[in-house]
Parts: C-alpha cells; sequence; structure tokens
C-alpha cells in the first residue's frame, strides 16, 4: 500500500518529502471519507499511474510567475485565515481531549487538524502562513506525544495487525497435499463469488491452517465476525452485491470496526481513508468510518461501482485495494482484463497480487470448517441493540449511568464517537443495550439539556445522605438539593437516584455559578440580564412568592433537574431486584466516581 499520510510527522520537509505537494499526491486507492471542514477548495487530482510521466506541478517550469493580482491575493489570504482558524480549532479540542485524558479523541483532533492542511489544495512549502502553522502544529503534537510515551500511555497505540499484514508476502509453495484437498473441496463449495483454486490462493490456505499466527488471526476473524454478519449480510444484499464479500472485511481489518492502519491512515473495518466523497461524515465528534453499518453500505456501493466499471469481481477487488483507475489502465496497457493475468504479467503492485488470493483463501476455508480446523469456533453473538437519536451532547458515562452498563460497553456499541459524547449540533444514532431504549427516554429527561455532556447519575444506596454523595461526587450540598429538588434537610429514604451536577472539567468554576448570593441594589430584573435567565425562571427555580431579593441569600440562577414525582417513587427497582429490568443491574455498582 503506498503510504498516504505520516501521522504526526516530525517536521514540514519530512512529510512533504512522502507527500509531495498537495497538487502531485498519489490518488487514493481505497474508498475514502469525507472529512467536514470550512468552505476549503476542491480535492487534489489523482496522480498518474505507474509508468506514465509524472504529473509537473506549476513550480517546476521554467516559464516566468506572473504576480498574482490584488483581489486573487485577499481571496487567497482569506482563504488561509479560513483554513487556520479550523485548524487551530481542531487542535485546541484536541488539547482539551488530551488534558482530560481522552487520547484517543485528542488523537483523532491532532490526525484531523493535519488533514485539513495537507488536503487544502494549496502549496505548503510556498504558503508562509500555511507554512509556519503546519510546523507549529507538528511541533506542538509531537511534544505531546513525546509526553504520553513518557507517562506510558501512546498517543498512537500499536495496532493489531489485519490477515493481509500477518500473512505478508509468501513466495514458498504450498503444500501438495494442502492443494490438492483444497482442489477437491472446491468442487462442492457453494458461493455467489466465483471461486477458483491455483497456486496463489493454496499457498495461502496453507499458511492460514499450518503456522500458529496465521491459524490464530483468521480464528479471531471469523470469532469476531459473529458480531456483524447478520448486519452485513443484509446491507450487502439491500445494495445488490454477494453475500460472500464479507470476506472482504477479514482481508481488511479482521472486522475490527476502529482498526487504523498505521501506514496509509486508513480506518475501520472496511479501511477507507479519512478524505473523500463516499457518503460517510468526518467531523471533530464522530467519524462514520468506524460505524459498522454506515461504513458497510459506503463499502457495498463502492465495490458495486467498481464491479460495474470493470465486469470482474476479482479485479473489483483488487481496484478497492489499488484504486480503479489503477486498475483501469493495467488493463489497457496489457489488453487482458484478467486479474490472474495481471498478477503473471507483474502490472500489479505486489499487496494487490496478494490480496485477492487472501480473500479468496478465507472465503474456501470459513465455507469448509471442519476440513481447516475452524469447526470448534465460538462466533460472538450478534449485535442487537437499542437505538435513539439525540441532536444534543450527552456524555457516555452518563448514558452509561442511566442504562447500567460499564461504559466501556456503550464506547463498543459507539466505535464512530471520537469523544465519549454525541455531537452537539448534529442528529446521531446512538445505540444502547438492547431492551434499555425506555429507561433512558425517561431518565434522560430529567437532566437539563446543556447539562448532559458533564452531569451525572448516582444510584441511591442504603445509608446514603446528601452530605455523603456531595463528598463521593466533590459538588456542594446545596447545588445537589437544588438540581434534585430537594432540601438540605431531606431524607434519601424513597428515593431512587440522584442527578449529579458537575462541572464541565475544563470549566472548575462553572459549577459554583449556579448559586448566586445577590448583593445590595440587585433585583430578579437585574440578575436574570447578567446571567440570561428570565424572571420566571428564576421564581420558578427558587420557588419565590415575591419580587422581593434578599442581599446574601443565595439564589440558584440555572435550571434544576426535571424530577417528576413518579421518578421519585422508582425505589422499589433498587429494592426489589427481580423487578428490575436486566438492563439495570449494574446501577447499584456504580456509586464511586469514574
Amino acid at each position: 500500500m503506498v503510504v498516504k499520510r505520516l501521522l504526526l510527522a516530525g517536521s514540514l520537509a519530512a512529510l512533504v518529502a512522502l507527500t509531495g505537494c498537495p497538487s502531485n499526491q498519489t490518488a487514493n486507492p481505497r474508498p475514502p471519507a469525507q472529512a467536514t471542514a470550512p468552505a476549503l477548495p476542491a480535492e487534489p487530482a489523482a496522480a498518474e499511474a505507474p509508468g506514465a510521466a509524472p504529473a509537473v506541478s506549476q513550480s517546476q517550469t521554467s516559464a516566468p510567475q506572473t504576480p498574482a493580482p490584488p483581489a486573487q491575493t485577499a481571496a487567497n489570504a482569506q482563504r488561509d485565515r479560513t483554513l487556520i482558524d479550523a485548524v487551530e480549532n481542531a487542535y485546541h479540542t484536541g488539547l482539551s481531549d488530551y488534558q482530560q485524558g481522552h487520547l484517543a479523541s485528542a488523537r483523532a483532533n491532532f490526525d484531523y487538524a493535519v488533514d485539513l492542511m495537507l488536503r487544502c489544495n494549496c502549496d505548503i512549502r510556498s504558503d508562509q502562513a500555511i507554512s509556519d502553522e503546519f510546523d507549529r502544529i507538528v511541533d506542538a503534537v509531537n511534544t505531546l506525544e513525546l509526553d504520553a510515551l513518557r507517562q506510558g500511555n501512546p498517543l498512537n497505540p500499536q495496532a493489531e495487525p489485519s490477515p493481509v499484514d500477518v500473512a505478508g508476502n509468501i513466495t514458498t509453495p504450498a503444500n501438495p497435499n494442502v492443494a490438492a484437498k483444497a482442489t477437491a473441496e472446491l468442487k462442492t463449495t457453494q458461493s455467489d463469488l466465483p471461486l477458483v483454486m491455483n497456486e496463489y490462493v493454496a499457498a495461502y490456505i496453507d499458511f492460514f491452517t499450518n503456522s500458529a499466527k496465521g491459524h490464530a488471526t483468521i480464528e479471531a476473524s471469523l470469532e469476531r465476525m459473529g458480531r456483524y454478519k447478520d448486519m452485513i449480510q443484509r446491507v450487502l444484499r439491500e445494495e445488490g452485491v454477494p453475500q460472500d464479500l464479507i470476506y472482504q472485511a477479514v482481508a481488511e481489518s479482521g472486522f475490527r470496526p476502529q482498526a487504523v492502519n498505521p501506514r496509509s491512515g486508513a480506518g475501520g473495518m472496511w479501511q477507507f481513508m479519512p478524505w473523500g466523497t463516499y457518503g460517510l461524515e468526518r467531523t471533530a465528534w464522530f467519524d462514520q468510518r468506524f460505524d459498522p453499518e454506515e461504513s458497510t453500505r459506503a463499502y457495498a456501493r463502492e465495490i458495486k461501482k467498481m464491479y460495474d466499471q470493470l465486469g470482474d469481481w476479482y479485479l473489483a477487488m483488487a481496484a478497492y485495494d489499488w484504486g480503479p483507475g489503477n486498475i483501469q489502465r493495467a488493463v489497457e496497457r496489457t489488453g487482458y482484463a484478467d486479474f490472474w493475468e495481471l498478477y503473471k504479467r507483474n502490472n500489479l503492485p505486489q499487496e494487490t497480487k496478494n490480496y485477492v488470493p487472501i480473500i479468496l483463501a478465507v472465503t474456501i476455508m470459513a465455507k469448509n470448517p471442519q476440513q481447516y480446523g475452524l469447526n470448534d469456533l465460538t462466533p460472538d453473538p450478534p449485535l442487537v441493540t437499542d437505538t435513539v437519536t439525540t441532536d444534543y451532547a450527552v456524555d457516555l458515562r452518563l448514558v452509561s449511568d442511566i442504562v447500567g452498563a460499564p461504559v466501556q460497553e456503550i464506547a463498543a456499541l459507539n466505535p464512530s464517537l471520537l469523544r465519549m459524547s454525541t455531537p452537539p449540533d448534529d442528529t446521531f444514532e446512538l445505540h444502547l443495550p438492547a431492551g434499555t431504549k425506555d429507561v433512558y427516554d425517561r431518565d434522560i429527561a430529567e437532566i437539563p439539556v446543556d447539562k448532559r455532556r458533564y452531569w451525572r447519575f448516582h444510584t441511591v444506596d442504603d445509608g446514603d445522605t446528601l452530605e455523603s454523595v456531595a463528598h463521593t461526587w466533590h459538588v456542594s450540598e446545596s447545588e445537589l438539593a437544588f438540581v434534585n429538588q430537594l432540601t438540605a434537610t431531606s431524607s434519601l429514604a424513597g428515593v431512587d437516584s440522584l442527578v449529579i451536577p458537575l462541572a464541565p472539567e475544563s470549566e472548575p468554576g462553572a459549577l459554583r455559578n449556579a448559586l448566586y448570593r445577590p448583593h445590595r441594589g440587585d433585583t430578579l430584573v437585574t440578575i436574570a440580564d447578567r446571567f440570561g435567565v428570565t424572571v420566571a425562571q428564576l421564581r420558578r427555580w427558587n420557588h419565590l412568592r415575591s419580587e422581593a431579593v434578599v442581599p446574601g441569600h443565595g439564589l440558584y440562577v440555572a435550571e434544576p433537574a426535571h424530577i417528576s414525582a413518579a421518578s421519585r417513587s422508582r425505589s422499589h427497582r433498587r429494592r426489589h431486584p427481580e423487578k428490575k429490568p436486566a438492563s439495570t443491574q449494574h446501577r447499584t455498582a456504580k456509586k464511586k466516581r469514574r
């Protein structure tokens, strides 16, 4: 695979040496995903095929350069300003994530900042403003990477290799017995893809059968496939492509939704590159390359386009790895629209030559598990979830509190989320453990929309008091009582759970702003104006019967939780575990702050 980008590059010169000026970048061989960015110019054009004359940039010609007119100079300056603002926003979002210990989110945002500059369709080397910004961002990220390494938490952890990486380039012929056995079995193997047996496919069957590392990789991939098989085959069927293309995901990622190729930056189950227009959205909050269903649908549509263009499934698979333009030019050069002829005539890169035989080998083995020692596999159970549509930011830890499932499980159900939160300004399909939608809808309604990214739920245990819960979560008793519509002396008997009014980690003083102590001369009108609320809200939140304001007597200037009488009477869920839904069995264990 051609290296498309250098993550966290050490210098501008090093990165430009690998990628070249953006106008000369090599075409992306994988279907890429769209990275959302503010009104930037179009993507760079694809490079020529191997062997063709290289594209010549304007800086390589000998023609004299005409100074740009003032209007063009102003337009370029505005473009640079827009780009730099977007880069800074992505970088500072990543920095905030880094400081809060969300290293995966930090890495995604740092990568996004670099990607914005790499795909700006401008010459980084000659544009001083962009060059300076690039150097600054790369140096800053390198510093953070070294700091993370010193703490034992690298920003870029070692990725699990895919079966393609594990197998590599096999040069030794297959064991004759393996080849003969595979050839015989192929006669009775049913598939909606054309399957062939030759020396190249047999060599990989031999490797994955008799190599301990190869066999373990295939076993792990096929077990993981159980989680997504039903969904993938449904999508492939809906898109009108062969069901057995599911085994291409074995070669791509081993069915790991968050797999990232450290060399190319390709990511997700189907290994899309991080830029492009394939119906997949990428923002600072989520990346649909890592969404199993969205990426599968994008894959099915792309492979179908490639088949329609090339007329052969093997060529379509090769095109998915190398790019349809490159395959088309190889066909035109040789006159053979046949993968194996292109293979024998050495008109394919080595990775692509290996890629198709590996997919065929895995397909044949998976369809004959008894013969290849795969009959004792225990596939993961099919993934079954509830789904709610959010148009607000909600932290996955709060979701975990509500539905009673570990936060790691919630994160695994939503692998496209980059920041442990749903996006604040986009709709998002949030996946929940099966059977928990109703409890989520009920309890999330108690949290003000603008607090759902940092407030939490606490399950009340016997012996809990407002004081002890406030101490556990490091909040004030008065605010804990206020948001839960209790008094400072309230007992927690009969109370099932409490809303915890945590402040954003990046704003340690924000929690205190919920309680304001009026000064002499303050009125409800002036206080409402100061905090951007209404007089009616102040009266409702503080249970005021008049307009009088008492200096020094605290007034709440933020919205409490929306707790109903029914919510307060839900203690039977804790008192009588047999009546709990299965999804809430973990709630009583979630007392300590994560």
